[in-house]
């Protein structure tokens, strides 16, 4: 089987259920609580590896009693964790989310331990970063790590897929340049090409934009309106699947968990986006991030009642 590599953040998600976020000041019950593993990378690997993906995490735990427990989550899910490293003195990372009942969220990040993944982890799991196919990337992470590994994947003939969350003004359009793959929602689509992006259309032309300069394919997710593509195979819309969402929370990981395993397994994109939405949509019938994702058999049930 095909490898994927992930290197990027893990969290540990403190999620609060609320009505309404409180005002400077004050103080009042939420009605529920709920604790989870989390962060962008680890999202992305877990919901890959639900689905049947062989996956290798590169990432950083910290010192505490969260570390444990982020390393066994990985491995009940059968991920690789020989890269998954411990740094003495230094938090895990977290992530405070807060739910509305109309399924939106709000997510304050503490990078942590993340904030010690550096290239010089990247070079020490090179032999085995070189039997995979493809390399993802987040933004969770020190931005020199991530170019790092864009130019380790250029250099080795490797596919690389960048997700630019949380999103970052003046990323190096020479290293984006080495993509295959960008995967950004809308406004991280108008923060990376200094367009303004408030409907397909101008997404589309934003994404144009980002080809124009050498990325191969732009995917944008469009939330409950599915993902629109741009790149060497033309430009298409893939159309959402309507569900009657709980939590949103972790959605956009879900696709691109979803899309880089059917893509890896069968190279054919549009069908891994048709499958990466419906993953999504499903996703937020549930609560929680992880928690939320599916495994093969459940999605595939999913998929069959759609029909």
């Amino acid at each position: 089987m095909s490898k994927i590599a992930v290197i990027g953040s893990n969290m540990v998600d403190l999620i609060t259920y609320i009505d309404r976020m409180p005002v400077q000041g004050e103080t009042f019950e939420a009605p529920g609580f709920a604790m989870g593993c989390g962060g962008k990378g680890a999202n992305q690997a877990v919901a890959a590896a639900k689905l049947g993906a062989d996956v290798l995490m590169l990432s950083k735990v910290g010192d505490d009693m969260f570390a444990d427990n982020t390393v066994a989550n990985f491995q009940r899910f059968g991920i690789d964790t020989r890269y998954v490293q411990r740094v003495p003195g230094v938090s895990s990372g977290v992530a405070p989310i807060f739910v509305r009942a109309d399924s939106h969220n709000s997510i304050l990040i503490v990078k942590g331990a993340n904030a010690h993944l550096l290239p010089a982890d990247i070079e020490a799991a090179a032999a085995d970063l070189r039997e995979c196919t493809l390399i993802v990337l987040q933004l969770e992470i020190n931005l020199d790590t991530v170019y790092h590994a864009i130019e380790f994947a250029h250099r080795h003939g490797i596919a690389v897929l960048l997700n630019p969350a949380p999103a970052l003004a003046g990323l190096s359009r020479e290293h984006l340049a080495h993509l295959d793959f960008l995967i950004p929602n809308e406004s991280e689509l108008a923060l990376i090409s200094g367009q303004v992006v408030d409907s397909p259309q101008s997404a589309q032309t934003a994404a144009r934009s980002l080809v124009t300069s050498g990325i191969r394919h732009v995917i944008v997710t469009l939330g409950e309106h599915g993902a629109l593509y741009v790149g060497e195979e033309g430009e298409f819309q893939v159309p959402g699947v309507r569900v009657e969402a709980r939590d949103t929370t972790g959605a956009g990981d879900a696709f691109i968990g979803c899309f880089i395993h059917h893509w890896n397994r069968d190279r054919h994109i549009r069908q891994a986006m048709e499958r990466a939405v419906a993953y999504s949509a499903c996703s937020v019938m549930g609560l929680g991030t992880q928690s939320s994702y599916p495994d093969s058999e459940t999605f595939n049930r999913f998929e069959q009642q759609q029909r």
